[in-house]
Parts: C-alpha cells; sequence; structure tokens
C-alpha cells in the first residue's frame, strides 16, 4: 500500500516527467495534447457547418415564399380579365367577330 501512495505522489508532484524513462511519457502525452486538439477543431468545424446549414435553411424557405409570391402575382396578370383592365385605357376591346384561319396552298 505504500508504493501505491508514493505513485500517486510521484504522479502528483511530476516527478514521472523528469525520470530517465521520461521520454516515453512526454511521447503519449505530446500524442493524446494532439488528439485533442484535432478532436476540438472537428468538433468546432462541425458546429459551424451546422450553423451555416440552418442559415442556409433559412434562406431557402425566405427564397420559396418569394417564389410563391411571385408567382401568384404572375398568374393574376396572365387572367384575361387583368389583362382587359389594362387595355381598356388604351381603347381596346376583345374582337367581336371569331378569329379566321388563313391556309397558304402553294402549287408547283
Amino acid at each position: 500500500m505504500k508504493q501505491n501512495a508514493g505513485g500517486i505522489y510521484d504522479v502528483l508532484r511530476g516527478s514521472f516527467l523528469t525520470d530517465e524513462s521520461a521520454a516515453k511519457n512526454w511521447r503519449v502525452i505530446f500524442f493524446v495534447v494532439i488528439l485533442l486538439l484535432v478532436m476540438i477543431w472537428s468538433s468546432h468545424s462541425a458546429d459551424e457547418k451546422v450553423v451555416k446549414i440552418a442559415e442556409l435553411n433559412k434562406v431557402k424557405r425566405e427564397l420559396r415564399a418569394e417564389y410563391v409570391d411571385t408567382s401568384t402575382i404572375l398568374m393574376r396578370m396572365k387572367l384575361e380579365s387583368a389583362i382587359r383592365k389594362k387595355v381598356k385605357a388604351s381603347g381596346l376591346s376583345p374582337a367581336e367577330d371569331p378569329p379566321q384561319k388563313i391556309k397558304v396552298i402553294i402549287k408547283e
């Protein structure tokens, strides 16, 4: 039990980093630190992508709403009644006679 207490005391003092076999410990510590940095970077990268996706979805919804509004306005503008109202000020009115089909006959 005394040896175990000494091991904990050595860890708390940090003597495992200054012993003869400290090079092995330092390599492991650097490897763990590098893995931790990669993990933190990966987490931040994923968070940034989630935020960007949320912003793009918001823009997509706004553009879809604008598209629906614009297409509704266009459909209303293309109605015959809307066209008649606009051209009535110019003095135009619908034809009373139906249009006639013109046939072109080519004789050779």
